[in-house]
């Protein structure tokens, strides 16, 4: 069994560390604890958060899913809302707590089947990020 460190599995889930930590005192992963008391993140649990399937030695390893994707901002959460108005549907999705909005294609809504209570990943890449005091 393939087993990660905390921050090996951190960077593969393209999450902090102290989220990742959050994760395992909520449950939301199953860590193993070693005999010296130290988590460690198994590969199946890493292939389970990013919709990998587990690979064995014989098949390639070039990167599948959202592995494959070169954006790193892979926020993973619940459809909370879709609306459709016209060839467009706005989407809203609860990323435990904060929510991100995205206008897309009602084909390619319908076609992903979201709905609210899907889980689905917000691919975020800009090139500025603006930030303003709250």
């Amino acid at each position: 069994m393939e087993l990660y460190k905390l921050q090996d599995a951190a960077k593969l889930l393209s999450i902090s560390y102290p989220t990742l930590k959050n994760w395992i005192y909520k449950g939301k992963i199953n860590p193993i604890k070693t005999e010296g008391g130290h988590y460690r993140i198994p590969r199946s649990e890493v292939d389970r958060l990013t919709g990998n399937k587990a690979m064995n030695a014989e098949q390639s390893i070039a990167p599948i899913g959202l592995s494959s994707i070169s954006g790193r901002n892979k926020l993973k959460g619940i459809v909370t809302q879709v609306k459709h108005e016209g060839l467009l549907s706005q989407v809203t999705i609860d990323l435990g707590g904060q929510f991100i909005t995205s206008i897309i294609t009602r084909d390619a809504c319908e076609e992903l089947g979201l709905k609210p209570g899907v889980v689905a990943f917000a691919l975020v890449k800009a090139t500025e990020v603006m930030v303003i005091r709250g």
